[in-house]
């Protein structure tokens, strides 16, 4: 499978890492929900949304989180809003 916009998946990972050092990428898949792969609560699911805003410099609204399900659905929508 071809990854989506490689560079900024590794970052979206990286930051992830950072709450969740155990997750492995090369076992992350785009299109099942990011949360029950790597076994996130909501507050790491919040912590991982702030980082990603925080060191990416974008915005996130809180309406929009219920938009980003999988890892697919966060990476598409991190390049629209990054351009």
């Amino acid at each position: 499978m071809t990854e989506k916009y490689p560079e900024l998946r590794a970052n979206v990972i990286a930051i992830l890492r950072g709450i969740a050092p155990e997750v492995e990428a090369d076992e992350l898949r785009d299109d099942r929900p990011l949360r029950q792969q790597v076994d996130l609560d909501s507050m790491d699911w919040l912590n991982f949304l702030i980082g990603i805003s925080d060191q990416l410099k974008v915005s996130i609204p809180e309406a929009d989180y219920g938009r980003l399900v999988t890892l697919g659905n966060l990476l598409d929508y991190l390049r629209a809003k990054l351009g």
